[in-house]
């Protein structure tokens, strides 16, 4: 086009960013050329001069249509390529996810070994009542006919047969303490207290 045939307030058919578009001409830039409405986007455009213009637009068009670009022939509605570029984003998503990933795979599987293993100890620790040191009295005393025995000899007895484990220094006078608490139950008792530091079940634990 020719300068003389531009018009403010006309609408004309520009490349703008490698894209044929509309865009209104509202004003001459005093630099030259003219300042212009891109109507596809609304963004304001310089047109640096009239060869950048490819013809006038009838005012019946729509204003924000963008028109066919020569070189790729696609509209350049920025809605459009949006549109297109979330679902060509939505694609490649669910290419990646379909794919095998045997890593994944693999530390999908220990750690669900992992829970597993973690769920049985919890129900093998639930369903296992550890030996007390009284119950544990109870068997030695029993195997010995029913006592009387001292404590320190009780606490050999239950260490060498497995029946009993700890880590104190003094099982003995923890084992003497726990028997007097016993004692002091009266008939709920499952010992008695026969010499010094000596103790024997009585007949409702079990000995005749």
């Amino acid at each position: 086009m020719k300068k003389a045939d531009v018009k403010v307030g006309s609408r004309y058919t520009a490349k703008v960013s490698d894209k044929v578009v509309v865009v209104r001409i509202d004003a001459e830039n005093p630099h030259g050329g003219w300042d212009a409405t891109n109507e596809a986007t609304g963004k304001r455009v310089r047109v640096k001069s009239a060869q950048r213009l490819r013809g006038a637009v009838h005012k019946s068009k729509p204003m924000a249509l963008a028109i066919p670009s020569q070189a790729g022939g696609a509209e350049a509605d920025p809605k459009a390529a949006k549109k297109a570029k979330v679902e060509a984003w939505r694609k490649e998503v669910a290419a990646k996810g379909a794919a095998p990933d045997p890593e994944l795979d693999k530390a999908i599987k220990a750690a669900d070994a992992n829970r597993a293993a973690k769920k049985a100890k919890a129900t093998k620790a639930r369903g296992e009542r550890k030996t007390s040191i009284l119950d544990a009295a109870v068997q030695v005393l029993k195997t010995a006919g029913g006592g009387p025995l001292g404590c320190k000899e009780m606490v050999e007895r239950m260490l060498a047969k497995g029946l009993w484990r700890t880590k104190g220094k003094t099982p003995a006078a923890t084992l003497y303490s726990a028997l007097l608490r016993e004692t002091r139950k009266g008939q709920a008792s499952r010992f008695k207290k026969v010499d010094r530091g000596q103790f024997a079940l009585l007949k409702d634990a079990g000995v005749a």
